[in-house]
C-alpha cells in the first residue's frame, strides 16, 4: 500500500518499516559481502556489479545499467528521465583479497554484524537500497522520478574510471547521500582533499664492494628527499604529507640503480593541495644525487569536501531525525577523503557518513552494529523524500 504523505507527518511509518525489513536487509548485506570484491581484481568487481543490480531488481523492480570504464563496471539505476536530483553515491569494491571470507565469514552474533566489507561500505550500499524502496512506498507510483543510484566498483583505488561518472551523474542534483559508514555515527560534515604520488628515482648500478664509485646511488637519492617531502606539510593549515612505501635496489651488494617511495597528501583546501603539488614538482628538477633523476607521477586526487557544501542537508537531518523521534545528529571533519569529495568540490549539497555504524575499515575487526541500521535507514529515507519533494 502506497501513500503520497509527506515523511515527516508519518515518522513512525519510517522507523517501523525499516524495523521490518531489517532481516532482509541483513540477509541482503550476506548476499553481497558473500561475493568478494578486491578493488584490483576487475572480474570480481564485474560480478560483484552484475548481482548488485539483480539485487536491486529483486528489491526495487527496476533494471540498473552496468557502465563498464577502463574495464570496471559499475553501476547506476536512475528513476524518471530527467537529470538526476538526488544521488545516493555508494561503492561495492573491497579492500580484501580473495579468501578473506574463509577466515572472517559473514556473521551477526551479540549484536554485531561481520564480514570484510560489511562496515566499508557494503552495509550502507544495501541501507540506500532499502530506503529507497521506503519512500516508494510513501510517495507512490513516480515518487521516485530524480532519483539515482550508484554503486561504484574502484573506490578503494581512488576511483580513477567513476570519478567522472559521479560528477557528471550529481551535475544537475540538488542533493548527494554518500553511504559510507562512521565509527561513532557522526555525519561527516568536512573532508580533507587528497593527492597520491608516486617519486621514481633512477641511477646507476654497480658492484657495492668492488667499485661503488662507479655506481649512481637511487636508494641515497630517494633518502635524502625525503626529508624536503616531510618538510612540505604544515600542520597549522591541517595539511599532512607522508612518505608510506618505500622501495629501492635488488641485491645487497649492488648499488640501487632505481628507487620509488609513495606520497600520501592531504589537506583541508585546494590552495594547499596545489602548493604541495607545485613543490614537489620543483624537488623533480634539484636532484641531490649527481647523476641521478627524480620522475613525479600521481597528483591531486580529491578535492576537499569544505563545509559550506553539507551545512544545508545537515540542517535537514537535524530536523527530520527530531520528527523520527531519532537522536540529535553529530557532525564531524575527517581527514579522510570519499567520493563525496568529487560532488563536494563541484559545489553540490553532500552529505556523508549515512552509512552503517561501526568500526575496523581495512581492518581485521570490521563489524557494524546491527541495531544502528534500522533508524538510520530510516534516517535516510526521509531525507531522500524531503529532497525530492523539495
Amino acid at each position: 500500500m502506497t501513500s503520497t504523505t509527506s515523511p515527516a507527518s508519518q515518522p513512525a511509518d519510517y522507523i517501523e518499516q525499516a524495523q521490518r525489513r531489517l532481516p532482509d536487509m541483513l540477509a541482503d548485506i550476506e548476499r553481497v559481502i558473500s561475493i568478494e570484491t578486491p578493488s584490483h581484481d576487475k572480474k570480481a568487481v564485474a560480478a560483484g556489479a552484475q548481482d548488485f543490480a539483480a539485487l536491486l531488481k529483486d528489491r526495487l523492480g527496476a533494471e540498473a545499467e552496468l557502465l563498464e570504464i577502463d574495464g570496471t563496471t559499475h553501476v547506476r539505476l536512475r528513476f524518471g528521465t530527467g537529470p538526476a536530483r538526488v544521488v545516493l553515491l555508494n561503492h561495492q569494491d573491497t579492500v580484501w583479497p580473495h579468501g578473506t571470507l574463509d577466515r572472517i565469514p559473514f556473521s551477526t552474533e551479540d549484536g554485531i554484524l561481520r564480514g570484510p566489507g560489511s562496515f566499508d561500505m557494503l552495509t550502507g550500499a544495501i541501507m540506500s537500497v532499502h530506503a529507497t524502496a521506503i519512500v516508494a512506498d510513501h510517495l507512490g507510483e513516480g515518487g521516485l522520478d530524480g532519483l539515482s543510484i550508484l554503486v561504484t566498483g574502484d573506490e578503494e583505488i581512488a576511483s580513477l574510471t567513476s570519478s567522472e561518472l559521479i560528477r557528471a551523474e550529481a551535475a544537475e542534483a540538488k542533493a548527494v547521500f554518500v553511504m559510507e559508514a562512521s565509527a561513532d555515527g557522526a555525519l561527516k560534515l568536512e573532508r580533507k582533499g587528497t593527492s597520491n604520488y608516486v617519486l621514481k628515482f633512477t641511477g646507476k648500478a654497480s658492484h657495492a664492494g668492488l667499485e661503488p664509485e662507479k655506481g649512481i646511488n637511487a636508494g641515497m637519492a630517494l633518502a635524502l628527499t625525503l626529508p624536503l617531502v616531510a618538510d612540505l606539510a604544515d600542520a597549522a593549515a591541517g595539511t599532512t604529507v607522508v612518505p608510506t612505501v618505500i622501495s629501492a635496489g635488488t641485491t645487497s651488494n649492488t648499488v640501487p640503480a632505481e628507487a620509488r617511495v609513495d606520497i600520501d597528501v592531504r589537506a583541508r583546501t585546494a590552495a594547499e593541495l596545489e602548493r604541495v603539488d607545485a613543490q614537489i614538482q620543483e624537488l623533480a628538477a634539484t636532484p641531490l644525487v649527481e647523476g641521478s633523476t627524480m620522475e613525479v607521477l600521481g597528483g591531486i586526487n580529491r578535492p576537499p569536501f569544505e563545509r559550506e557544501q553539507s551545512a544545508a542537508l545537515f540542517e535537514r537531518a537535524t530536523a527530520l531525525a527530531s520528527e523520527l523521534g531519532l537522536p540529535t545528529p553529530q557532525g564531524v571533519s575527517v581527514g579522510g577523503a570519499s567520493d563525496g569529495n568529487f560532488t563536494a568540490g563541484d559545489g553540490i549539497a553532500t552529505l556523508d557518513g549515512l552509512g552503517a555504524v561501526g568500526d575496523g575499515a581495512h581492518a581485521e575487526h570490521e563489524h557494524a552494529v546491527i541495531d544502528e541500521i534500522a533508524p538510520r535507514t530510516a534516517l535516510l529515507a526521509a531525507l531522500i523524500a524531503d529532497q525530492l519533494r523539495g
